[in-house]
């Protein structure tokens, strides 16, 4: 799934140090990644790092904290303008987003992406006190701002989001849906933020029964992958069906669909009969997760058949006795 253990240093020790950035922008040994628009440049399958000095919109950027890098040398962020006000000679083609860039990282740099775009995005958007609007104060080396006009303190926020791989009541099937917004070009698990003052469990449920119409029977807890659109939490569960009485909302889902295990199979080595998420996802690695426990049993199965057979069976000695 997706347990890669945690290599990102935060340095979260550093954020209360007064005029921390300042001084990390002016130490040579500090590197910087540039985040445009949610997007962001790679060199040699890793995350771009350049001098703080060499930021063509260093004045026009929010600055940030990231953490150390794997040497130990300190990470900076620096959200900058968008393209048509910046100064950046870079080509346009070279800005890649987060479902381009992630499959070519390791794990390391596949958290600093993470962070480093759902850190500029709310560096971007929080600019003001949403209590009276007055513009707010950066605090925390990036990570808080405060109101000079209410006082008011804001964090980056995590928004929780269930995403949920369905299978039949016999296991033997998953069940994929359309969204909308792929236009059918591709079929994945059935996801949902939570509203306010519902558990996870309560949106799954209700996620389920408004996209797919379809009742859930056992809920598990496997694995939660962080995602920068805007903030998410993308929290994963596999869930068994009450039934296979199932329909489309025809709005945010166009289509949901049994899939045997074979053609998980089929799907998930690019020949249809759908399209999957990208191997960056969560969704794909639910897919897969499924696909790969059902063999599992599937093999189990076949063993415990065959010496079931083999111990009924009586050997030459007895049946000549």
């Amino acid at each position: 799934m997706t347990d890669a253990p945690m290599t990102l240093d935060r340095a979260a020790e550093l954020r209360d140090e007064p005029g921390v950035l300042e001084r990390l922008r002016g130490d040579a040994r500090s590197r910087t990644i540039v985040v445009r628009e949610g997007r962001l440049r790679v060199h040699d399958d890793a995350l771009l790092r350049s001098p703080a000095a060499e930021i063509a919109d260093a004045e026009a950027a929010e600055w940030a904290l990231l953490g150390r890098d794997l040497d130990g040398a300190p990470l900076l962020l620096a959200a900058v303008p968008p393209i048509e006000d910046s100064l950046d000679a870079a080509p346009e083609e070279t800005w890649l987003g987060v479902r381009e860039v992630a499959p070519r990282l390791g794990a390391h740099d596949q958290q600093l992406l993470v962070e480093a775009v759902a850190l500029a995005g709310w560096l971007r958007d929080a600019r003001f006190c949403p209590r009276c609007g007055t513009a707010a104060e950066l605090r925390q080396a990036g990570w808080s701002r405060r109101c000079p006009g209410c006082g008011a303190e804001h964090f980056p926020r995590t928004d929780p989001a269930v995403i949920v791989a369905v299978e039949s009541p016999d296991g033997d099937r998953l069940l994929l849906g359309a969204n909308a917004r792929w236009g059918g070009r591709m079929h994945s698990c059935f996801a949902g933020f939570a509203e306010a003052g519902e558990s996870l469990e309560a949106t799954i449920h209700r996620e389920l029964a408004e996209e797919a119409g379809v009742r859930i029977a056992g809920i598990r807890y496997l694995s939660s992958q962080a995602w920068p659109y805007p903030r998410s939490l993308m929290i994963g569960f596999r869930a068994v069906a009450a039934d296979e009485d199932v329909r489309a909302d025809g709005e945010e889902i166009l289509e949901v669909r049994w899939l045997s295990r074979a053609e998980i199979g089929s799907a998930l080595a690019g020949e249809g009969p759908v399209g999957l998420p990208g191997e960056a996802s969560i969704a794909r690695a639910l897919i897969q997760d499924w696909y790969e426990e059902r063999g599992s049993a599937a093999s189990e199965h076949s063993r415990t058949e065959s010496g079931a057979t083999d111990a009924s069976a009586p050997s030459e000695r007895s049946a000549s006795s």
